[in-house]
């Protein structure tokens, strides 16, 4: 087998993260166009999985899975107004034939596993939405559902006309948002709530606020609503602060999508944690929400501790520990 089929098949088995079966059908596409493709032509590609709007495709082919494969892979390269994928031509024809049927076999698997429903919150669309539109308004709202804050990789998004066609409601930018489609449900036609406004509340900071003016050095990761940064005095090593980038003083007081954000974080901080440090075996963690329950910056923030066997003499009761005669029971 050459080099070439060797890396590709690689990746397609081994370290392909899909969270769409757009990768393996533009490689299928490619693979089976003699190693390059036009947007055009992988945007027709996805129709068979999908009938909808090719220039949503060509969007999602130039903007997404293209920088991917592109950009992050290097497994494709640009091509006038396509694609082309690289060391093509040191392919068999034989090997261009299994890595085509591997690709085939992801998206089989993928779909067997979603199911139709990958593409059904499309067909219950209220209108027509042109594709270059449509991305546009998901590209505003960063990909995310303008009121629960949910990704598209985890709950596909729907465009929503703010006030209802069937009320006189415009095709125009500015009546149309993100929902994903368990929001855009239960709004139904003759509401004309805008979620939108939202989007604006999250920008907000306090001047003199420790958290809002954090040194950019500090951070250790963020997304688009939430940071996380060790903590300045920490109880235990790897000890983390997550807080949400909008000034609020109470976890109660966040907004979903904000603890959405806040929980992902946490996750992915946690795995980190035990990736790098074999010693952590368990973790505390918690929120102080008042300054009753011991919070001294009040923007609010969630401690993840780790913690290591044998670290206390005795850990049991862990978090009743605030208050220290209600620990052990």
């Amino acid at each position: 087998m050459s080099d070439a089929f060797t890396s590709l098949e690689h990746f397609i088995r081994h370290e392909m993260r899909m969270s769409h079966i757009y990768q393996p059908v533009m490689l299928l596409e490619l693979l089976t166009s003699k190693g390059a493709a036009s947007v055009n032509q992988i945007a027709k590609a996805l129709l068979p999985h999908d009938a909808s709007q090719i220039e949503y495709y060509e969007q999602i082919t130039k903007n997404m899975v293209g920088k991917v494969l592109t950009k992050n892979r290097q497994i494709t390269e640009r091509e006038g107004d396509g694609f082309r994928l690289k060391n093509f031509e040191a392919l068999t024809s034989d090997e261009v034939s299994a890595l085509a049927a591997l690709c085939q076999a992801k998206i089989d698997e993928y779909v067997g596993k979603r199911g139709e429903a990958i593409w059904a919150h499309r067909r219950k669309s209220s209108g027509y939405v042109p594709g270059t539109a449509r991305y546009e308004i998901l590209k505003r709202a960063k990909f995310r559902c303008e009121l629960c804050g949910i990704s598209a990789d985890e709950k596909a998004l729907e465009v929503d006309h703010i006030l209802p066609r069937n009320l006189g409601g415009s095709d125009e930018e500015h009546n149309l948002q993100a929902l994903c489609y368990s929001c855009n449900a239960t709004k139904r036609d003759r509401d004309d709530t805008d979620f939108r406004g939202m989007s604006a509340a999250y920008a907000s900071r306090s001047e003199g606020c420790a958290f809002c003016e954090l040194p950019p050095e500090r951070i250790v990761a963020e997304n688009e609503l939430a940071l996380a940064f060790r903590d300045g005095f920490p109880v235990t090593e790897h000890h983390t602060l997550i807080i949400p980038k909008r000034h609020v003083s109470d976890y109660f007081d966040l907004f979903q999508p904000e603890r959405n954000a806040m929980q992902a974080l946490m996750e992915r901080q946690r795995a980190l944690i035990l990736k790098s440090d074999p010693s952590v075996t368990a973790f505390n963690v918690g929120i102080n929400a008042g300054a009753d329950a011991g919070q001294t910056i009040f923007h609010c923030h969630m401690h993840l501790i780790p913690r290591r066997k044998g670290d206390v003499e005795e850990p049991r009761g862990g978090v009743r520990g605030v208050i220290p005669a209600k620990q052990k029971y």
